[in-house]
């Protein structure tokens, strides 16, 4: 067959036209060929021509990598998300040309200082339960940056994640440019993943979604959205260096969620935190209701692998709920997943089965996670004194041997009250490194781990599986009870929980 000047055959096809043709005769040729038995049995035959090639299949594999890193690369290079910028107008601009996805689905917005992402997948859990498609948008991640966007439960695929880069890319530009020729900076990486994360609920689409604040809430780059439910777990000091030192300045940022006519799901608050509630409640002409009056927690007894709880909101008493996650905070993150997703549906009473449905088999991860058994080592993302304090009342009607702590940290966090809050549990605390710029530096870790709990009580190791394996070795030798079990406790840091579950095989890490 000739080929043309201009790049077309005798018949008008381009050169790929033309190739495309070529490669559909070949494929009925071979099929004909399978079919008429002469190279033996057809159907085996054609069930061969049918497999994948495991050439091109490796191939599209490297392509999807190479894409994922150059997408990387690009986040990567921008401030990052603890560099908070008190402006929503990037992200608000970026939307705009994007034709404003957020605006295609109902919302529900999570803030708070401790249990966002627990709460968060605990109202997803009660929604999709409850029928509805449902995105859900948390941070930070933990394996991927494609955890941070879920839809249905499942993260976004490579491709997915790559066709929404591709799609926002554009708008991306423009708004990158006219920033900086203002003078501002370009849009942020926690800007880019919400821009990402709403767009593809858009895309998916979905009928909800439940999103978590970064940092925050008043210039937090989610807050573009008009949700119809606001959801604020106990605000308490955490980024000190963004939100504030106290927890007013804490709750003033955090209440920047609120809309008007929303209604608001709130923990109990400290008295210094509530006036700052109730004035936004009341700005927004908003409806509260706070656990303490509207909600509480009436019962819950502690099991196997999580607890039966009880729980009263302005709809209905709910009673033998079987909740997968262990400790008192998370029976109480459930209350406000229940009362916030009640909201949602109008104030109505929800069906007991959805509850019980949604919440036994709700997951998450690196929050007193199970990840081996023998010996047993909890992994715990608890990276502030609050945070931590949960974590240890978990612990002590859980587990009743003697419990060794492998403790690692970021620079910024309050390092001291936090080992001050683990020492009466722990009988003894291996600190070791954390591969992080924004680590405290083991040889520094060590030293207040020495001034909380004596220089007896702390070891130290470079190498996390090391330093595991030291933890349970001083477990045991300090088990004296038949009945009673050693444990080890690995916390102080996200970062650290992630490394933990990745060396158990739980997760692995990729782009």
């Amino acid at each position: 067959m000739s080929i043309s000047p201009d790049g077309r055959d005798e018949l008008g096809l381009s050169a790929s036209g033309a190739e495309d043709v070529e490669e559909k005769d070949f494929e009925e040729a071979l099929g004909n060929i399978a079919a008429s038995g002469i190279l033996g049995d057809s159907d085996v035959i054609a069930e061969i021509i049918r497999e994948p090639d495991a050439t091109l299949e490796l191939a599209e594999e490297v392509g999807l990598e190479e894409r994922m890193a150059d997408i990387a690369t690009e986040l990567l290079s921008r401030a990052p998300e603890h560099d908070v910028q008190p402006s929503t107008q990037r992200v608000v601009d970026c939307l705009d040309i994007l034709g404003n996805p957020q605006n295609s689905y109902r919302t529900i917005h999570v803030t708070g200082t401790n249990g966002k992402t627990s709460t968060s997948r605990m109202i997803a859990a009660l929604l999709a339960e409850k029928g509805l498609r449902v995105g859900r948008y948390t941070s930070p991640h933990m394996h991927t940056m494609r955890e941070r966007v879920s839809i249905d439960d499942e993260i976004l695929s490579r491709g997915e994640w790559i066709d929404v880069w591709e799609q926002i890319q554009p708008a991306v530009e423009l708004v990158d440019k006219a920033s900086l020729a203002a003078g501002g900076p370009r849009l942020s990486t926690f800007e880019l993943f919400t821009v990402m994360a709403y767009a593809a609920f858009a895309d998916a689409p979905v009928d909800v979604a439940v999103i978590e604040v970064g940092m925050g809430g008043k210039w937090d780059a989610t807050n573009v959205i008009d949700a119809d439910v606001a959801v604020l777990t106990t605000v308490d000091v955490d980024h000190a260096r963004f939100l504030g030192s106290t927890r007013a300045e804490v709750a003033r940022e955090k209440v920047g969620i609120i809309k008007d006519g929303a209604t608001v799901i709130s923990a109990v608050q400290h008295e210094d935190v509530l006036p700052i509630l109730l004035d936004a409640v009341r700005e927004h002409r908003a409806h509260l209701n706070i656990e303490g009056r509207d909600l509480l927690v009436t019962d819950r007894a502690p099991g196997v692998g999580g607890q039966m709880i009880a729980v009263r909101t302005p709809a209905a008493t709910y009673e033998d709920i079987p909740l997968s996650l262990l400790g008192h905070h998370q029976a109480r993150n459930a209350l406000l997943a229940i009362a916030a997703v009640e909201a949602f549906f109008g104030g109505g009473v929800l069906d007991g089965t959805v509850i019980e449905h949604a919440l036994m088999g709700v997951q998450s991860p690196g929050r007193l996670e199970l990840v081996r058994s023998s010996p047993t080592v909890v992994a715990d993302g608890g990276h502030n004194p609050a945070g931590v304090q949960a974590s240890v009342a978990a612990l002590k009607e859980t587990f009743h041997g003697p419990i060794v702590g492998v403790f690692a940290a970021m620079g910024d966090k309050d390092v001291e009250d936090m080992l001050g809050v683990l020492e009466p549990l722990l009988d003894a605390i291996v600190v070791t490194n954390l591969n992080n710029p924004r680590a405290l530096p083991m040889e520094d870790a060590r030293v207040l781990a020495e001034e909380v709990f004596g220089e007896e009580r702390v070891r130290e190791e470079y190498d996390l599986l090391d330093a595991v394996d030291m933890a349970a070795s001083l477990a045991e030798s300090f088990n004296r009870e038949e009945m009673t079990a050693p444990a080890v406790l690995t916390i102080g840091s996200i970062e650290l929980a992630s490394r933990v579950r990745e060396l158990f095989g739980k997760a692995t890490r990729s782009l």
